[in-house]
C-alpha cells in the first residue's frame, strides 16, 4: 500500500498516535470516511448527471393523448 512495508506503516502510526493522542485518531478515522463517502456520492451524481442527458438524446420523444389539444367535430354540410 502506498510503497510502504510494514515497517514503515508502523512508524507512521506511532507518529500519529503521538501527534494525535489515541482518543482523537477515532474521530479523525470517521471524518475520513465521511469525506470519502461523500466524495463518492458526488461522483456517483455527476456520473449521473451527465449520463442523463446523453440517454435522453438517444430515447425518441414521448407524446401523450392527454397532452394533446382536442379535436373540432366535423362537419357535414
Amino acid at each position: 500500500m502506498f510503497g510502504m512495508g510494514p515497517t514503515e506503516m508502523f512508524l507512521a502510526l506511532a507518529v500519529a498516535l503521538l501527534l494525535f493522542g489515541a482518543k482523537r485518531i477515532p474521530e479523525i478515522a470517521g471524518s475520513f470516511g465521511k469525506g470519502i463517502r461523500e466524495f463518492k456520492r458526488n461522483m456517483s451524481d455527476v456520473q449521473r448527471e451527465i449520463q442523463a442527458p446523453t440517454q435522453a438524446e438517444s430515447l425518441p420523444p414521448a407524446t401523450s393523448n392527454a397532452e394533446e389539444a382536442p379535436a373540432e367535430p366535423k362537419r357535414l354540410i
